[in-house]
């Protein structure tokens, strides 16, 4: 087959979408197809474009056989519904124009989000006769208003009236966990429109390493210690200052570290924050290249998962599988009925302790770290489950064969929206 990804979000950015994307389009292609990749220039976590990347309105290269095509995006640091608008706006008008450079694609897989691009989806699916998958990450608008990130009522109508665009155009609609269906049945969409296709991890790539000798322990002076690592984006939906307090809480123990890991210029606030605090328990580092990324796992006792009290149920982060696969025990400071939580109950591999409250994220390290044999247990059921359930041999067997089936429906059923 020959297959478009639209995707706002690829490689080289280390998280979130990004790598996921970057998987899928490059496991197709070992699987001998023919894939093209339109996306943004790289700009995420710092949401500045790249060095590489600056000063040029186009770019197109190959990686691992894949085709990709980039576009220039007006992007700020902290984007306001102005700034927002011309982000999407630039996104949508120059991907479009993009997506138009290549060859006919039997199949367009687009990412949500960012909603906007249903619209250039949608119109490539007249041009071209397609179907078109949207792969559902997140529920939009909901997750932006939930946490302030939209508070306009006009701009809330208007996403929503652009997320029931994007379900109404799209030929199959893949959500990454049963909460999600839930959310979009109670929208009317069909459920025979719906598949479940989890998100997955590299399981030969994030696996258990030795904790000890450690190249990341042994950098970063942790020795021994009862390490409890939170690594990924800072920002509204995570409520990352819970795990500042939690470490204050736990000075007197000064056998356990915390250590965050995240974007640089998102560190400042949680410094400011240790320093007021005094909590010298814990490490801030910035992002360390995704090759690294399986040791720095295998170095903690204790992978944090965290979000706000008010983040929507049917949120997933994607480091949910990759902490699963590390074979390290998880800490959830989630919502308990929340989509994650239920992931991790579902795992055996973590606890899941309320949100925002710094005493029960405290209490719950502090258990584990009087149980070792707890916190070996609850790694060797997540890694089980990561196996059983999150690899990406799985994941990509399911996406082509829902290819398979969209590409050989009669052209005339595949483009009615």
């Amino acid at each position: 087959m020959r297959i478009l990804i639209y995707s706002y979000n690829y490689y080289p950015e280390p998280i979130g979408i990004a790598p996921l994307m970057t998987e899928l389009a490059e496991g197709l292609v070992q699987r001998g197809h023919h894939v093209r990749v339109v996306t943004a220039m790289p700009n995420y976590p710092e949401r500045k474009i790249y060095p590489d990347y600056r000063g040029r309105m186009y770019t197109a290269e190959k990686r691992n056989g894949v085709h990709i095509q980039r576009c220039y995006v007006w992007i700020r640091p902290n984007p306001g519904l102005a700034a927002r608008v011309l982000l999407d706006g630039s996104f949508v008008v120059l991907s479009f124009i993009q997506a138009l450079r290549g060859w006919r694609p039997d199949l367009i897989l687009y990412t949500s989000p960012s909603l906007p691009a249903a619209v250039p989806v949608a119109l490539l699916k007249l041009l071209y006769r397609c179907p078109t998958v949207l792969n559902l990450q997140d529920i939009l608008p909901e997750a932006a208003v939930q946490t302030g990130l939209i508070t306009n009522p006009v701009a809330i109508r208007v996403f929503e009236a652009l997320e029931a665009f994007c379900y109404g155009s799209a030929s199959h609609i893949s959500v990454i966990a049963e909460g999600f269906r839930q959310n979009l049945l109670g929208k009317k969409v069909k459920n025979q429109k719906i598949s479940i296709i989890s998100n997955w991890v590299d399981v030969n790539f994030i696996r258990p390493l030795p904790k000890y000798d450690n190249a990341f322990r042994q950098r970063h002076g942790l020795g021994e210690k009862f390490v409890v690592l939170y690594s990924g984006n800072i920002a509204r939906t995570q409520g990352i200052s819970t795990i500042i307090r939690a470490a204050y809480k736990l000075k007197s123990v000064p056998e356990i570290a915390f250590v965050i890991v995240g974007e640089q210029s998102q560190l400042a606030d949680l410094e400011k924050l240790r320093q007021e605090m005094d909590a010298n328990n814990v490490l801030l580092l910035p992002f360390a290249p995704r090759a690294e990324l399986p040791e720095m796992l295998a170095a903690a006792d204790v992978g944090l998962i965290m979000q706000k009290r008010n983040v929507v149920g049917f949120n997933m982060p994607s480091k949910t599988q990759v902490l699963l696969a590390s074979g390290r025990a998880i800490i959830a400071s989630v919502p308990a009925e929340g989509t994650a939580a239920q992931a991790v109950r579902a795992s055996g591999g973590g606890v899941v302790v309320e949100p925002e409250r710094p005493v029960a994220l405290a209490d719950a390290i502090f258990d584990l770290y009087n149980h070792p044999e707890k916190v070996q247990m609850l790694g060797q059921q997540g890694r089980q489950h990561a196996l059983e359930h999150y690899s990406f041999e799985q994941a990509l067997n399911r996406y082509e064969k829902l290819f398979g089936q969209m590409t050989t429906v009669p052209k005339a059923t595949a483009t009615v929206f």
